[in-house]
């Protein structure tokens, strides 16, 4: 299975020349290095979801919520990073797909909040 490529080091730089899947789809990668360029759009927009989402729910929140919500990112990145990357002597690795799946349970934990807000009230207690 392609998507068991586990780690890949991000001193990679992931640049691949331009029209590198031209003949390819991420629905039909040709190699791990085409899988590795689709998992990356994934979490790129999971990436970018999260953000969008944190920026919404931020103002919906009182200062307490904001302080709250802040400290609840910052520990979430924390576990995300144990969990997700590690470094040895050959560099600093990340299990993309592991990163991809937990920023993705992030945002759906940041809509439901922003569901909250908007319906029932912000609970700060539950950032």
């Amino acid at each position: 299975m392609r998507h068991l490529i586990r780690i890949l080091s991000l001193g990679l730089g992931l640049t691949l020349a331009t029209g590198a899947l031209a003949n390819s789809s991420c629905d039909k990668p040709r190699n791990d290095f085409d899988d590795l360029y689709c998992l990356n759009k994934v979490y790129s927009q999971a990436d970018k979801d999260l953000n969008d989402n944190y920026s919404q729910l931020a103002k919906l929140l009182d200062g307490d919520g904001r302080r709250a919500l802040k400290g609840g990112q910052l520990q979430w990145m924390r576990q995300r990073n144990d969990n997700c990357s590690y470094r040895d002597q050959r560099g600093f690795f990340v299990n993309l797909d592991c990163a991809t799946q937990t920023t993705l349970e992030r945002v759906r934990f940041l809509q439901d909040r922003v569901r909250e807000c908007k319906s029932a009230g912000c609970m700060n207690s539950k950032l």
